[in-house]
This record gives C-alpha cells, sequence and structure tokens, in this order.
C-alpha cells in the first residue's frame, strides 16, 4: 500500500492524499481509514484524525487499534472523558492492551487523579514492564510524582 510506505517515510501528506484517492474506491476500506487518521495525528490534525477513525469503527467496530488511536487523538485534543471512554472500547476488545492501561493512567496524572494514575498504571506495568521506567518520566504524572502511592509502585 502506497499510503503506509509514505506513512513510513515520513511523507503523512502524500499518504493521507493517497489513502484518499483509495478510498474514493474502497469507501469501507477501514484500514485505510485507520491509516489515514494515523496519519494525519502525526501532522497535529486530530479533529480530522478522529473522524478518521470514526469511519474506521463504522465499518469494524471492533477494532481495538483503532479505538485506541481514537483515544490518543482525543487525548491530544484534551477531550479526556471522551478519550477514557475510547480507551475503555480498545480494552473491551483487548484486555491486555498495556498501551490503553498506560494511556489512562496518564489521563487521571494530568488530572491529579492519584488513586486512578496508580491503580490503572499497575495493569499497564503487569501486562508490559516498561511502563515503570518510563512512568518515572513522563510529565503526565508530574503532578503525582512526588506522591509516595507513585513512588511505591515505581521502585
Amino acid at each position: 500500500n502506497r499510503g503506509n510506505a509514505l506513512d513510513d517515510l515520513g511523507k503523512y501528506e502524500e499518504a493521507v492524499a493517497s489513502y484518499d484517492r483509495g478510498l474514493q474506491y474502497k469507501p469501507d476500506d477501514y484500514d485505510a481509514w485507520n491509516n489515514r487518521g494515523i496519519a494525519l495525528g502525526h501532522l497535529g490534525k486530530y479533529e480530522e484524525a478522529t473522524a478518521s477513525f470514526d469511519q474506521t469503527l463504522q465499518y469494524q467496530p471492533d477494532d481495538y487499534g483503532a479505538w485506541y488511536n481514537r483515544g490518543v487523538a482525543l487525548a491530544y485534543l484534551g477531550k479526556y472523558e471522551e478519550a477514557i471512554s475510547s480507551y475503555d472500547q480498545a480494552l473491551r476488545y483487548k484486555r491486555d492492551y498495556d498501551k490503553a492501561w498506560y494511556n489512562k493512567a496518564c489521563i487521571y496524572g494530568i488530572q491529579g487523579n492519584l488513586s486512578l494514575a496508580v491503580s490503572h498504571l499497575e495493569k499497564a506495568i503487569a501486562y508490559n514492564p516498561k511502563y515503570k521506567d518510563q512512568a518515572k518520566t513522563d510529565q503526565d504524572f508530574a503532578l503525582i510524582r512526588e506522591q509516595p502511592e507513585f513512588q511505591e509502585l515505581l521502585q
């Protein structure tokens, strides 16, 4: 797929144009919608990216990756409750999706919600231990970083 190759080269505008051309011929290509959304996200066009992920989910409602990607775009827009709902949908279809657990923890960290941040971070770490180190410096946890409960989790 030409769009994927362009994505890999960092040519996101060209990738979006390529996906658009392909979608003219096959408008129900949920992978193209998802990849288009990812490329738009790289361009910082999060509203448009969200719309692309919505199209993906119209054709493939159980696509946990598209739900996750939608959550990421919404989080960048500061629409945290909607992002959490999208991550919840991703987890509905893939319970062990460590990225969704981690990103939910990040949102709760941004909001200063220590208990929810810690409980979600615990799940992320259980599925992928790399998050223990990542959380130590992630700015999303700045409000709660010095709290004993958070520090204890990272020991």
